[in-house]
């Protein structure tokens, strides 16, 4: 049934939609996210001590810089830039691509599918990792993490749309591989389906909860799908 629900799900997407950490990199696999978050909580001490304190209770970067833009709009510039600089690094060091992400990308654009990378990491190291392993060609558009506007990631379905936009299809046309939760509540905000990349075993339960179109736990099932 799995094979089935994904391959009825690919075939009335014009559009595949990948999430970039987890389905394509493990972006932090070099430089652990806890460690970047901490270099990142540590530049906010000097300006803001209470700030920093709730940000050491965290080892998520994205929510660090959440975070800071909430309580401080102009402190949450210079994290988001040091966050974008320290992803460009860690995607440096995180070695392979995905297992069956490279062949999944080739699949998928063979079948003729438009393809954008969707991600809450900064486009700038979405870019930086495909090129480096030559996976860039099969990518037409790169929609990353909001500039400035961190409260636009997802399960905020911005990217989504913005990526239906520049792929020219409706954003009931798209279909979006994502390993989390928001990435399903992403999808189905903006009109679209998902695919939920279950890479840890408690998260097939939640994506079924979430309503996730198919789930798969190996990249090489989209592959699969798409002969």
């Amino acid at each position: 049934m799995d094979s089935d629900n994904l391959r009825k799900t690919l075939a009335r997407a014009s559009a595949v939609l990948f999430d970039f950490d987890g389905p394509l990199c493990d972006v932090f696999a070099g430089l652990p996210a806890p460690q970047v978050a901490r270099k990142l909580a540590q530049q906010v001490a000097s300006r803001d001590a209470a700030l920093a304190a709730k940000l050491s209770e965290t080892d998520d970067p994205l929510e660090v810089l959440r975070l800071t833009f909430e309580a401080d709009q102009e402190l949450g510039l210079q994290v988001e830039q040091a966050l974008t600089g320290a992803e460009v690094e860690a995607v440096a060091v995180a070695g392979d691509p995905t297992a069956g992400a490279a062949t999944a990308l080739e699949a998928v654009h063979a079948a003729g599918r438009r393809i954008a990378v969707v991600s809450n990491n900064s486009a700038e190291c979405v870019s930086s990792f495909l090129t480096r392993h030559s996976l860039d060609a099969y990518v037409r558009e790169i929609v990353g993490r909001p500039v400035n506007r961190p409260d636009l990631m997802k399960p905020h379905p911005h990217s989504l749309l913005r990526a239906a936009e520049l792929l020219e299809v409706g954003p009931s046309e798209c279909v979006l591989i994502g390993d989390s939760l928001t990435d399903i509540q992403a999808a189905h905000l903006a009109g679209g389906t998902a695919i939920g990349y279950a890479n840890k075993p408690r998260k097939r339960d939640t994506f079924a909860e979430a309503g996730a179109d198919a789930v798969i736990e190996r990249m090489d099932a989209i592959t699969a799908a798409m002969l």
